[in-house]
C-alpha cells in the first residue's frame, strides 16, 4: 500500500534519512519505533507530504510521485496535482489533538468532508454520526472538546480522519500526551481498525502496544531503518 523508495530528508544541512527504501504492506498496522529525533515523524510527515522530501519516490496505492535534488520548491503544476491526490488518500493523527475548540465533536468530524470534497451537511452528519459511533464516542456528538477528556479528544480526532475515508492512517504518537489509563482508549480503536483491515502507520514508544499487534516492528536509528522481530 505505502512504498518509499529512495528517499532523502535533510534540514539545514543536517541529513535526517538518505537513500531510505521501505514497503508497508496493505491492511497491516505497522510499528515505527526509536529514539527521538531519529527521523520517525518526519518519514510520517513526508508520506502526508506535511514535508517536502528532497528526492525520491512515495507510492500510495497505484499513485505515485517523485523528485530529484533541488525540485521540491518548483513542482510542476501536474505534480502539485497528485500530491493533493496522494495527500487526500491519507489520514494523519498527531500527538497534540488539534480540534477546534468552538466546534462540537461532530463538528470537527464533519467540516474537512464538506469544506474539501464538498460533502452536503445532511450527508456529512450521518457519515460523522457512524464514525464517532465507531470510536467508541456515540452520544458524544454535541460535546465540545474542553468538555472531553484526553482521550476522547484523540477519538474525535482520529473520526476527523477516518471522516476523509483515507486509505492509509498515520499516528505521531498519538498516545504520548494522555494519561496512562486513556491510553488504551486510543489504541483500541487502532486495534479495532487493525481487525478491519485498514493499512496504519504508528510512530510510538509503547513496546507493550507493539508486542501485542505485530511481531515486527520498524527500527529507526541514525536515519536508517530495519524491521526487527518482537
Amino acid at each position: 500500500m505505502v512504498k518509499v523508495e529512495g528517499l532523502t530528508k535533510s534540514f539545514d544541512g543536517h541529513s535526517v534519512f538518505r537513500d531510505l527504501t521501505l514497503d508497508f504492506p496493505a491492511g497491516e498496522l505497522s510499528i515505527i519505533m526509536g529514539p527521538s529525533g531519529c527521523g520517525k515523524s518526519t518519514l510520517l510527515r513526508c508520506i502526508n507530504f506535511l514535508e517536502m522530501f528532497d528526492s525520491g519516490r512515495i507510492s500510495i496505492g497505484d499513485l505515485s510521485v517523485s523528485w530529484k535534488e533541488g525540485e521540491a520548491s518548483t513542482l510542476t503544476p501536474e505534480r502539485r496535482s497528485a500530491v493533493r491526490n496522494m495527500r487526500l488518500q491519507t489520514g494523519m493523527v498527531f500527538q497534540s489533538f488539534n480540534l477546534f475548540p468552538h466546534l462540537t465533536a461532530l463538528e470537527n468530524v464533519t467540516l474537512a468532508p464538506m469544506q474539501v470534497k464538498g460533502m452536503g451537511a445532511e450527508e456529512a452528519a450521518r457519515l460523522g454520526k457512524a464514525i464517532l459511533e465507531r470510536v467508541g464516542l456515540q452520544g458524544m456528538t454535541n460535546k465540545y472538546p474542553s468538555t472531553l477528556s484526553g482521550g476522547q479528544q484523540q477519538r474525535v480526532a482520529i473520526a476527523r480522519s477516518l471522516a476523509m475515508q483515507p486509505k492509509i492512517m498515520l499516528y505521531d504518537e498519538p498516545t504520548s500526551a494522555l494519561d496512562p489509563r486513556l491510553v488504551d482508549e486510543v489504541f483500541n480503536v487502532m486495534r479495532e481498525l487493525n481487525n478491519e483491515k485498514m493499512t496504519q502507520l504508528v510512530v510510538t514508544h509503547d513496546a507493550r502496544f507493539a508486542r501485542d499487534v505485530t511481531r515486527r516492528v520498524l527500527a529507526f536509528e541514525d536515519g536508517k531503518a530495519t524491521w526487527q522481530n518482537v
